[in-house]
């Protein structure tokens, strides 16, 4: 039988040898869930480019969202993105979160810069 742990960061199940069957997290409120993309490391000839000479990674993927913000009278308002959504992010801002060894970014939804279409 599964064993469920609850770590600061999200519920996961864990099955008996420790492996994590499955990982939730939902954001609250306007908040979205971000994977930054990966950095370029290599040119299109094939050359590595040094660490600091790589520009910084301004988009990622969505890859949760919170059901949205609530108004001054109480209705809903929706985030203005769904999970899968490419983002352009800002440069500074957002909350790193650490899920199961891989990092990511919470945002309000109004700090994001735009999405990607197509």
């Amino acid at each position: 039988h599964p064993v469920v742990v609850r770590t600061l960061t999200a519920w996961c199940e864990v099955n008996l040898v420790g492996m994590a069957t499955l990982r939730k997290f939902v954001p609250l409120f306007d908040r979205v869930l971000v994977q930054r993309a990966a950095a370029e490391i290599k040119t299109k000839g094939g050359i590595m480019i040094p660490e600091k000479a790589q520009s910084k990674v301004l988009n990622g993927k969505v890859v949760a969202v919170g059901p949205g913000a609530r108004s001054e009278n109480g209705s809903s308002i929706p985030v203005s993105v769904s999970v899968g959504d490419e983002v352009l992010l800002p440069e500074y801002g957002g909350t790193k979160v650490q899920l199961e060894d891989t990092e990511y970014i919470l945002y309000r939804d109004s700090d994001l810069l735009g999405k990607f279409c197509g």
